[in-house]
């Protein structure tokens, strides 16, 4: 996930920065522009300014109203993204405690989502200290302690490896899906057990390896700064020594790598699956339909059931997929135009929406099982019977996408 850190962590050190230069009688404005010349701007190998960056760095005015509006958000944005991150820590605990009953697990659909609730529960997890760290109990620290950048940087990388996560288990889930709608006949083939397991594991490793560059990019800054006479150092996250040679070339890959494999194609598959699948659903309705004697009154109350069934899961899917594309490609856009305008525009114009951008990627871990129960049947018994003393009515054991209501 995600430039909350970073961001947080710049407007901080800003504070502090601006606290000691109010006492050398300098305006507002030339307070603001200074910090945009400096801020987050680390030297170079040598030691010497980097000049450069410095004046990169207001190129891109992205204030007025929209840092306006990210300033309120980011006031209120610890309360909600703590009510979130609880709701969905239950949520996705429900979903586990469903999809591991023995009339369920059986399916590999059924693995694949409760893989998916474990990620995602995971990541609500990890972001609860965080939120109360940042937002909630030092937000209005000016001192950034070493031990609390350390645990920034880990944040920085175990948040993305969990996000991502979910995002490769929503592909799977997706592509599963269609296979078994598209190629019913084969399904039991491609869709194997073994296959199910290996997409999983690999859905959980991959992002360790994609996203370990965080730790080659980021490194742990100081800065030493005066207060009240005595010398204090400021600990922050910003580009390693090894990021910013041969033009920051590192930098750069990360950025792309960010913006185009974790966002953008990921965004692009799921929008060509969903519609297929969608378009498959229709297919497989109608062909149903054909084989049914509907001039009987019963054959046309089933076909009717049919269609009502496929028109509510289409609807369901394109909330699913709408709802992924508002967390994801704004973060994939405002990552690619970084890597193509530099990091001035990160600084200016990207990290204003870091706050809003973690707040999609928490609603989006938190409504599966709202979609869950709005979409199966068999999910809302199931649940149902978590709660009762008598033993449960047994299904078939199926994945819970197959009994649409």
């Amino acid at each position: 996930m995600l430039c909350t850190d970073v961001s947080s962590n710049r407007l901080r050190y800003n504070n502090t920065l601006m606290a000691n230069l109010r006492s050398l009688n300098l305006t507002q404005e030339d307070l603001q522009y200074l910090i945009n010349i400096t801020s987050f701007v680390p030297d170079d190998p040598d030691g010497s300014p980097n000049l450069h960056h410095q004046t990169d760095a207001g190129c891109y005015n992205c204030g007025g109203a929209v840092k306006s509006y990210s300033l309120l958000f980011r006031a209120v944005h610890g309360y909600v993204s703590l009510f979130l991150c609880l709701f969905g820590a239950l949520a996705n605990a429900l979903n586990i405690a469903v999809l591991t009953r023995k009339d369920l697990a059986g399916s590999p659909i059924n693995r694949i989502l409760c893989g998916l609730a474990l990620a995602d529960l995971a990541l609500m997890v990890e972001y609860t200290p965080f939120t109360c760290y940042m937002y909630l109990t030092t937000a209005k620290k000016e001192e950034f302690s070493h031990v609390g950048a350390v645990y920034v940087l880990l944040h920085t990388y175990v948040s993305q490896v969990l996000h991502t996560t979910s995002i490769a288990l929503t592909l799977v889930l997706a592509m599963w899906r269609y296979v078994v709608v598209k190629l019913p006949n084969s399904m039991h083939t491609i869709c194997s057990d073994r296959r199910c397991t290996i997409a999983i594991k690999l859905s959980y490793l991959l992002p360790f390896i994609i996203c370990s560059p965080t730790f080659l990019v980021f490194e742990i800054l100081e800065t030493k700064v005066v207060e009240n006479g005595t010398v204090a150092t400021l600990y922050h996250l910003g580009l390693s020594t090894i990021a910013r040679v041969n033009h920051e070339l590192l930098y750069m890959i990360h950025l792309w790598t960010y913006a185009v494999i974790i966002k953008l194609l990921p965004c692009l598959i799921l929008t060509v699956v969903t519609i297929s699948l969608i378009n498959a659903l229709s297919e497989a309705s109608e062909r149903k339909a054909k084989r049914l004697p509907t001039q009987q009154q019963m054959a046309r109350i089933r076909n009717m059931k049919l269609k009502k069934r496929m028109d509510r899961t289409s609807r369901i899917m394109i909330a699913v997929l709408l709802l992924f594309l508002a967390t994801e490609f704004p973060q994939g856009i405002l990552g690619l135009l970084s890597g193509i305008l530099g990091r001035g525009f990160f600084r200016t114009c990207y990290n204003l929406f870091g706050e809003l951008m973690d707040m999609l990627a928490l609603l989006n871990a938190s409504l599966n099982f709202v979609f869950y129960c709005c979409m199966s049947k068999q999910f809302r018994v199931a649940f149902g019977q978590l709660f009762k003393t008598q033993p449960s009515i047994m299904f078939k054991p199926s994945n819970i996408l197959e009994t649409f209501v």
